[in-house]
C-alpha cells in the first residue's frame, strides 16, 4: 500500500503591500513619515493644496493624518457634494450661454459645505433636536453681539436640512438658486407664470424688451448676492467661538477630485473656487483645510482669468516629490513589516531582499528605481511584480528582477495612459508610434514620429482631435521649415512633461526626465540645445526598445 504524503502548507507570497492606499494592508503599520507627511500635518505650515502625480503618495498621507487624528478629522468625498446634480442644472447651462461669471456662487456653495460639515462635525449634530439645541446654546452666548446673532439666522434658514447628509443640503441650495434664476428669467411675464430655462439656453431667448447684455448684467447681480454676507460672518462665529481653542482644532480632508464625478466644462471653475474658499477659511486659526489634486488638473487651473491671484494659490501649493533616499526608507520599512508578518527575523533594509551589489550587474535598487518615475506606486509595483516570480520566497535574484520587468513596465504604459486620458484621449496612440524606436533616438528620428503623430489626425478612430489638433499644428504651418524646434515644441513638451520622454544632456550625456527637472522642455531655448532623446526606461520593455545597446545611458 503506497504511503500517504503529507501536504506542505502553501508559501504565502512574500510583497511590499497595495499600490493604491486604499488597498493597502501596510499602510497603518508600515507608513513612512516622511518630510511631505510632516508639513501637510503641521497645523501651523500654511501649505494647505497637495498636488502630485498619480501614485505619489497624496492619499496615503491623508489617510495617516486621519489615522493618527480620529477625533479631529472631516472627509469630505466628491461624490457625496451631487456635483454631477450641480453640472447638469438649466441655470447652470442658462446662465453660461449668458457668458455669466459663475465663481460667486460655486465659492459660496464650497463654504457653505465646509462650514456645516465643522459645525456638524463639533458639536455631532445629527438631528433636529441637536441642531436645535446647538442655536440655543450659541444664541445665548453670543446674544449681545449683533453681528454674530445676525450670523446665525444664516443657519435658522436651513431649517430641516441641517443634520441632511451633505448631498441633501447642496442639491436644496442648488434647487433655491435655479427657482431664483427661474423667477427672474420669468421678466415681465404674468406673475406666477415659468420660464423653461432649458429652451431659453437652446433658443437664446431674451425677454422684455433687454439686449442680451442688460439681461447678462441683471443675472450677474444674483449670482454675486450669493456670496451672502451673514455666511462670511459667519466664518467669525467659526474662529472666535466654535473652534476657538485647539483642543477644538480641524483637519479637513478633500480628496479624489481626479475622479469623473462632473461635467467636465465646469470641473476646472468648481476645483478653482473650492481653492479660493479655502483661501478664505485661513482666517480660522484652528483650522486646517487639506485638498490633494493630480498635477494634470492643477496644471490645467485657470486662476489668472478671474482675477485669482494665482501666485497666492501656489504659494499655498505644496508639490509631492520623492528623493532616492526616501523611497529606500519606505521600501525598507515595509520590507520589514512585511516580514515580521511572515515571522522572518533577517530582513532589516531593503539590501536584504534584493541581490547584492556587483561591478558586472550594479546596484538592484538603483536598477528599478531608474525604472520607476520616482513615485511610490511605481517602486512597489516593480517589487511586488518581481515577488511574483520568486514562489514565496522573500529574497530577490536579478533573474526575478529581469523576468519581472516586461510585464511592469506593460502595466506601467497602461498606467500612464490612464493618468493622462482624461486631459489627452487617445494619447496612447502617440506612445505606439515608439514601438521598437532605437535606444537614443535622434532629432530626425523623433522628428519623423511626431509626423506621424500629426497624421491621427486624420484617422477619424482617433479620440484626441481637439488636443492633437492645437499641439501638431505647428507641423502643419511650418512643414518644410529648417527650424525644428518650431514645428514639434509642442509635442516633445507634452510627451516630456507626463514623464515619456527624457533627453540626453551634457558631455557626461546624462539622461534627464522631468521628475529630475521639471518644465525643462518649457523654453524653446532648451530645446533648441538637445540633440538627442530617450523613451522613459519604465516604458522601454512594453514598447521594445533595446536595452543592451544602451547601457552607457542608463
Amino acid at each position: 500500500m503506497a504511503r500517504s504524503r503529507s501536504l506542505a502548507r502553501p508559501k504565502m507570497d512574500f510583497n511590499l503591500g497595495g499600490e493604491q492606499a486604499e488597498a493597502d494592508p501596510l499602510l497603518q503599520n508600515a507608513f513612512y513619515e516622511s518630510t511631505h507627511y510632516g508639513v501637510l500635518s503641521d497645523r501651523n505650515d500654511p501649505k494647505c493644496f497637495i498636488v502630485g502625480r498619480t501614485g505619489s503618495g497624496k492619499s496615503a498621507i491623508l489617510s495617516r493624518i486621519e489615522e493618527a487624528h480620529p477625533d479631529h478629522v472631516i472627509r469630505i468625498n466628491p461624490e457625496d457634494l451631487s456635483l454631477p446634480y450641480i453640472a447638469d442644472l438649466q441655470a447652470v447651462s442658462f446662465l453660461d450661454s449668458l457668458d455669466i461669471q459663475l465663481d460667486p456662487f460655486f465659492i459660496a456653495l464650497w463654504k457653505h459645505v465646509l462650514l456645516i460639515e465643522i459645525i456638524r462635525h463639533r458639536y455631532r449634530v445629527n438631528s433636529p433636536l441637536a441642531k436645535q439645541n446647538l442655536l440655543t446654546s450659541l444664541k445665548e452666548r453670543l446674544g449681545r453681539d449683533r453681528s454674530k446673532s445676525v450670523a446665525l439666522e444664516y443657519l435658522d434658514e436651513f431649517e430641516g436640512k441641517f443634520w441632511c447628509e451633505t448631498d441633501e443640503r447642496v442639491k436644496d441650495i442648488t434647487r433655491k438658486f435655479e427657482e431664483q434664476i427661474s423667477k427672474e428669467a420669468a421678466g415681465s411675464l404674468a406673475t406666477g407664470s415659468t420660464v423653461s430655462l432649458k429652451g431659453a439656453t437652446s433658443s437664446g431667448t431674451t425677454y422684455g424688451e433687454e439686449t442680451k447684455a442688460q439681461q447678462a448684467a441683471r443675472f450677474q447681480r444674483i449670482v454675486n448676492e450669493t456670496q451672502l454676507p451673514r455666511l462670511n460672518k459667519m466664518f467669525g462665529v467659526l474662529d472666535e467661538d466654535i473652534l476657538d481653542s485647539a483642543q477644538y482644532y480641524r483637519y479637513v480632508i478633500i480628496d479624489d477630485l481626479d475622479r469623473d464625478w462632473a461635467d467636465g466644462r465646469i470641473l476646472n471653475d468648481l476645483i478653482r473656487c473650492l481653492f479660493r474658499a479655502v483661501v478664505d477659511l485661513k482666517r480660522v486659526r484652528n483650522l486646517k483645510v487639506l485638498v490633494a489634486l493630480r498635477t494634470n488638473i492643477f496644471e490645467h487651473l485657470d486662476f489668472g482669468s478671474t482675477g485669482g491671484q494665482e501666485e497666492k494659490f501656489r504659494s499655498l501649493t505644496y508639490q509631492v516629490r520623492w528623493s532616492k533616499l526616501d523611497l529606500e526608507d519606505l521600501v525598507s520599512i515595509r520590507a520589514q513589516e512585511a516580514a515580521g508578518q511572515r515571522g522572518l527575523q533577517d530582513i532589516g533594509t531593503v539590501k536584504d531582499i534584493l541581490p547584492a551589489t556587483n561591478a558586472t550587474r550594479g546596484n538592484a535598487f538603483e536598477y528599478i528605481l531608474r525604472r520607476t518615475l520616482m513615485r511610490p506606486r511605481d517602486v512597489l509595483a516593480f517589487f511586488n511584480e518581481a515577488f511574483t516570480h520568486a514562489s514565496g520566497r522573500h529574497k530577490l535574484t536579478w533573474d526575478m528582477i529581469h523576468a519581472a520587468e516586461r510585464s511592469y513596465s506593460s502595466k506601467r504604459l497602461l498606467a500612464l495612459r490612464d493618468e493622462w486620458k482624461p486631459s489627452y484621449p487617445g494619447i496612447d496612440s502617440l506612445f505606439n508610434l515608439f514601438q521598437s524606436a532605437p535606444p537614443v533616438i535622434t532629432r530626425e528620428n523623433l522628428g519623423e514620429i511626431l509626423d506621424d503623430a500629426a497624421l491621427l489626425l486624420g484617422d477619424t478612430r482617433f479620440e484626441g482631435m481637439r488636443w492633437l489638433m492645437e499641439t501638431a499644428q505647428p507641423i502643419w504651418d511650418f512643414y518644410g521649415d529648417d527650424d525644428w524646434v518650431k514645428m514639434y515644441l509642442p509635442l516633445v513638451k507634452l510627451l516630456y512633461n507626463i514623464g515619456f520622454l527624457g533627453c540626453i544632456k551634457g558631455r557626461a550625456r546624462e539622461q534627464v526626465f522631468a521628475h529630475q527637472e521639471p518644465g525643462l522642455a518649457d523654453q524653446p531655448s532648451a530645446v533648441r540645445n538637445l540633440s538627442e532623446f530617450v523613451v522613459h526606461p519604465a516604458f522601454r520593455a512594453a514598447l521594445d526598445i533595446p536595452e543592451e545597446n544602451a547601457k552607457k545611458h542608463r
